[in-house]
């Protein structure tokens, strides 16, 4: 009796899409802003892999949403801490 055979990888990249990983912490990184940058940087790293042919380009729309919601997540970020830092400024400068 033979074994099963199973399917294997028929991508012919060398490595697997991290642009789920990044959305999700895009969208998780718009409520909690700090990890935006990370959403952005796994992001970009992602279209670089794809540009250079070690990653497949089916996830690109993926990836370069996860993107730009890791720039705006950033963004959110730093306005957030800038306000901090002039609340916590004007209670203390009185």
């Amino acid at each position: 009796m033979s074994q099963p055979e199973f399917p294997a990888d028929q991508t012919g990249y060398p490595e697997a899409s991290q642009a789920t990983t990044a959305m999700v912490l895009g969208i998780v990184g718009i409520f909690f802003t700090i990890l935006a940058p990370v959403a952005w940087w796994i992001a970009q790293r992602e279209l670089n892999a794809i540009d250079s042919g070690r990653r497949s380009p089916d996830n690109r729309g993926t990836a370069k949403t996860a993107k730009v919601l890791g720039i705006i997540g950033t963004v959110l970020f730093f306005l957030g801490l800038l306000f901090t830092i002039f609340v916590f400024g004007l209670l203390f400068s009185s």
